[in-house]
């Protein structure tokens, strides 16, 4: 009984929007002109049909933790609408899908999973290694999911706090594994 070869890698593009992308935002990630560029490259490879894009929106519950959240950082508590929010050129086509959107740190939930499937291959990338990529990639890992995250696809609060956040992340193989976009690229 022969088996059928793996499904392709899904690409998942975490929160490529202005708000982590701009410098003069106060959550600007140093490094995600550089992340951006290994992204485009991956998606090029793998193709719009299996790349998703997702998007942090303020639209949590101000009465429950995400009110101190906001309070601590009152220039992102603007509308959903606000220019902030918006994917960073060239970010909407990579996707042939509309956005992931989730008013949490964390994209792994019944948006994403419904789409990729129990036990889908990831290969993650985005914004912020610290936060909401860990957050997602430990989620996915959990829930069955084969994970690779890209090391230079991904871009970090700090080179500090990106270099703890894959440390913590090299932690948890064979769910989880780090790599380089070369090393993934044809």
């Amino acid at each position: 009984m022969s088996s059928s070869p793996p499904a392709a890698p899904w690409l998942l593009v975490i929160d490529p929007q202005r708000i982590f992308a701009d410098p003069s935002s106060d959550w600007a990630a140093p490094t995600f002109p550089a992340a951006m560029t290994q992204i485009q490259r991956l998606a090029a490879a793998i193709g719009p049909q299996r790349t998703l894009v997702t998007r942090w929106l303020p639209t949590a519950d101000r009465s429950t933790s995400w009110g101190d959240y906001f309070a601590a950082w009152p220039f992102a508590d603007v509308p959903a609408d606000d220019p902030l929010y918006a994917l960073v050129d060239g970010a909407e086509q990579l996707s042939d899908r509309p956005t992931i959107d989730e008013p949490t740190f964390g994209k792994w939930g019944p948006q994403l999973a419904g789409i990729v499937g129990a036990g889908a291959e990831l290969l993650v990338t985005g914004v912020s290694t610290d936060c909401c990529v860990i957050t997602t990639v430990l989620a996915a890992a959990d829930a069955g999911c084969r994970v690779t995250v890209v090391t230079d696809a991904c871009a970090a609060s700090t080179p500090e706090d990106g270099a703890a956040a894959l440390h913590t992340l090299g932690l948890f193989p064979p769910q989880v594994r780090l790599a380089r976009a070369a090393d993934l690229l044809p």
